[in-house]
């Protein structure tokens, strides 16, 4: 999916508000296609967990902190570094481990070579530092990750976890990091607009099917390339 329009003539504020729209439609299409927890076994829902866990544990600060790295603008620092406070302060990683661990789904290493060809995609990412593109992957997650609670909480709870402290704090912090990472967008596209032809859909394109692994994974065919369109 590529971000060329006609658009881009407009204000950053319509043109992110255009951008927002799309990922809005490509979360849907996400939530759409996961499968419906009570006819997943056992080991299907300790395997998306598991990998979701192998995933955000350890990249989602680095993640956060290349976007801090690439941004250029005071107001997109600002708004990434309060982000990136509450997940040092709050121990966000420690809340994931603990959420898995009830769960009885610590990542294994079948677990961890599942996610690594796509995490490396999307690590080599993040390590090009493009910031309009690096925020709109971040924020799509963001938005993806609050709507994505339920369907995680419910895993957690058919595998008997009555621990929901990550599930419950993600589900409702994540609209107002949603809203942040959004804003930070519209002031780096002010202070450089991107390219007409740019893909700012790339970092997002990369991420999603990365959570198409996660989701989808079967030992016996595989990762998935991508998430359905």
């Amino acid at each position: 999916m590529t971000s060329a329009s006609p658009g881009l003539q407009a204000t950053p504020a319509i043109y992110g508000a255009s951008l927002r729209c799309q990922t809005e439609r490509i979360i849907d299409e996400i939530l759409a296609s996961l499968p419906k927890p009570e006819r997943l076994s056992a080991d299907q829902r300790r395997g998306i967990i598991a990998r979701y866990a192998a995933v955000l544990e350890g990249n989602f600060i680095y993640w956060m902190t290349g976007a801090y790295l690439s941004v250029r603008t005071d107001e997109s620092r600002a708004i990434i570094l309060e982000n990136l406070h509450e997940e040092v302060r709050d121990c966000h990683p420690g809340m994931m481990r603990r959420f898995a661990g009830a769960a009885h789904a610590a990542p294994t290493e079948s677990d961890f070579l599942a996610v690594s060809r796509d995490l490396m995609n999307v690590r080599l990412f993040v390590g090009r530092l493009s910031p309009v593109r690096l925020l709109l992957m971040m924020a799509f997650f963001e938005g993806l990750i609050q709507r994505f609670m339920a369907f995680l909480a419910e895993l957690g709870q058919r595998q008997g976890s009555a621990e929901m402290e990550y599930t419950d704090v993600h589900g409702v912090c994540d609209i107002a990091h949603t809203d942040g990472l959004f804003r930070a967008l519209a002031a780096e596209m002010a202070s450089v607009p991107p390219e007409p032809e740019a893909d700012l859909f790339e970092g997002v394109t990369l991420l999603r099917t990365l959570i198409g692994t996660i989701v989808h994974f079967d030992g016996t065919r595989g990762p998935v390339s991508a998430l359905p369109a």
